[in-house]
């Protein structure tokens, strides 16, 4: 029986804070058996991992899927250049936003659908250390709003 639904292996929670995500897209990835064995386990990275536009094709880069432990000879190298698969339109929008300058792709997450891996990748701009400050500070009032709200709600206020 096929999997059904969507299953999180890994998300990249730091690249919410590093930078502005302006769109989201969702690409396929080519794996190796074994590259897919190890992410069912769950074991995946995307510290550090970005993805670049070459010669008409999308590659994610830097992306560490650890060696499966019952792989013999056929196992993979746990960091090398993996394409993705997007439609050729996106991959056209994708070239003329890169090139426009100072925006990157960034992988978010990576999940499987329906027994498939996929790559949620975002077209973002690097965010400077005064706008992560004031990103946390705007978090942090909404948060104490929040709490205010709940205890007048209960009626402790």
């Amino acid at each position: 029986m096929r999997e059904q639904g969507q299953k999180v292996i890994v998300s990249n929670r730091k690249a919410r804070h590093d930078y502005t995500i302006l769109d989201t897209y969702e690409a396929g990835i080519m794996l190796v058996g074994t590259e897919v064995k190890s992410l069912r386990l769950g074991r995946a990275s995307l510290v550090d991992a970005f993805a670049t536009v070459d010669d008409g094709e999308v590659f994610l880069r830097n992306v560490y899927i650890p060696e499966y432990v019952q792989g013999s000879w056929t196992n993979h190298e746990a960091r090398r250049t993996r394409k993705l698969l997007l439609h050729r339109s996106e991959i056209e929008r994708l070239i003329g936003k890169t090139r426009e300058g100072g925006l990157t792709l960034v992988p978010l997450r990576m999940y499987f659908t329906d027994g498939k891996v996929k790559v949620e990748l975002a077209l973002a701009r690097g965010k400077r250390s005064h706008d992560k400050r004031q990103d946390l500070a705007k978090r942090d009032a909404e948060r104490e709003i929040r709490r205010v709200l709940g205890r007048r709600a209960k009626g402790m206020a």
